[in-house]
């Protein structure tokens, strides 16, 4: 009897026995992976070196992922995926299992080190015979809005964006996405909260208002996704290609303790976030540009009651990439975010009545000299925008910023496979 490698492979890690697979053989029964020959797997490890020059790093600018990376080496991700594609078919299927670890995987309440360690993505894709095929995902899957990925590698530049650091990641729940033609495709989704929580976090209202765990859902209280995208055709000449994208989430978050007169009360918060982007292509076809614009607004305003104010943000940004050869590129942001009290987001030292703005600029660049290797060099400037006596950086106790700048030199290095 001859045994293929396969199978001997997983006899050496006793998944099977030699003595079933020659009563298999014996059967002429179907081998078992045949149903794994579709399945790819694919990931990345995402390294970075951290230097900010000048004393103190307390309060450093509050963009996702930032804090904890001052002045040393960082393991950023260690990320893995199965999948299996949808094929061009009537009823096709497929899915995706996506593990992240490390402290820039989102969505996830971290552990005592600070690092998030479960699952980002796993959903089943299915594809029915409607139209031009209309595609599902159902279970956890990222978030559809946005300029920027989780993904670090996926955008221009290593850092995030204020834009990106507003938005949620992830949701759990179900996506329809459908292509009219060439030039429009829309998504639309129904989720569990519009906050990114844990992988099945529910809506939540009532119950102890000292626990948070310990409020109780509203099962008929869910979340809308949404995402319109518009894509210049071949027939545009230069401008081919070019996306404009317009989205708005709203819903539930997965819950807040909100303080009125020292006591402590538990209530869902409606939340709106809004999404505008585009992409451009250029006469001169090695540059592109793009520009972002992000919103989230407190539909259940925190001002409903005394010491807290309303909860609003904003980030715009403009982007611009250039391709100098097959190897090396160069990429620019620049970014405006304004803030009032919203918590957890753009957390700084909260100043003049509540409100945060900020300035930044950003460049990076790219050499890919390995292969499957992205390289990049990145110097970001934060500026805090009220001015001087408003300082949000630096400083040797947390809540106690001494500096108006915050210079970031950064040095990454991402491996995929």
């Amino acid at each position: 009897m001859k045994i293929n490698k396969w199978t001997l492979g997983l006899a050496a890690v006793g998944l099977v026995s030699l003595a079933s697979v020659a009563r298999a053989e014996e059967a002429k029964t179907v081998p078992l992976l045949t149903a794994l020959s579709a399945t790819t797997i694919s990931g990345y490890v995402d390294v970075s070196a951290v230097w900010n020059p000048g004393s103190g790093n307390a309060n450093p600018a509050p963009y996702s992922f930032n804090a904890g990376k001052q002045d040393g080496f960082n393991v950023d991700l260690v990320d893995i995926a199965l999948s299996k594609p949808l094929e061009e078919g009537q009823w096709s299927s497929g899915y995706k299992l996506e593990l992240m670890a490390g402290p820039d995987a989102p969505g996830i309440s971290p552990d005592a080190a600070g690092n998030a360690a479960a699952i980002r993505q796993a959903y089943v894709n299915l594809r029915a015979p409607v139209g031009n095929g209309l595609d599902f995902q159902i279970g956890r899957f990222d978030n559809i809005l946005g300029y920027e990925a989780t993904d670090s590698y996926k955008n221009p530049n290593w850092t995030r964006s204020y834009g990106y650091t507003l938005e949620p990641t992830e949701h759990t729940g179900v996506l329809g996405s459908y292509k009219f033609s060439d030039m429009v495709s829309a998504t639309v989704g129904v989720a569990n909260t519009v906050t990114t929580g844990g992988l099945n976090a529910r809506n939540a209202s009532g119950g102890n208002p000292a626990v948070f765990g310990g409020k109780s859902t509203i099962e008929s209280k869910k979340s809308i996704l949404s995402l319109v995208t518009l894509t210049a055709p071949e027939s545009w000449g230069w401008v081919a290609g070019s996306a404009l994208y317009g989205g708005v989430d709203y819903g539930s978050g997965n819950g807040a303790v909100l303080v009125n007169a020292g006591v402590p009360i538990a209530k869902t918060v409606d939340k709106t976030h809004v999404y505008v982007g585009l992409t451009m292509k250029t006469p001169l076809k090695d540059l592109t540009v793009g520009a972002s614009y992000d919103s989230v607004n407190n539909s259940d305003s925190f001002g409903a009651l005394p010491g807290n104010p309303a909860a609003y943000a904003m980030a715009v940004a403009g982007y611009a990439s250039y391709k100098i050869t097959d190897k090396a590129s160069v990429h620019t942001r620049i970014e405006y975010a304004h803030a009032s009290v919203y918590p957890g987001v753009l957390s700084g030292t909260r100043l003049n009545g509540g409100q945060i703005k900020a300035l930044a600029l950003t460049g990076t660049f790219q050499y890919d000299l390995w292969q499957n290797v992205i390289s990049r060099l990145e110097v970001r400037w934060d500026h805090a925008g009220q001015g001087r006596g408003f300082q949000y950086y630096g400083g040797t106790a947390a809540g106690v910023p001494a500096r108006l700048n915050e210079v970031t030199v950064a040095a990454n290095i991402v491996y995929k496979f």
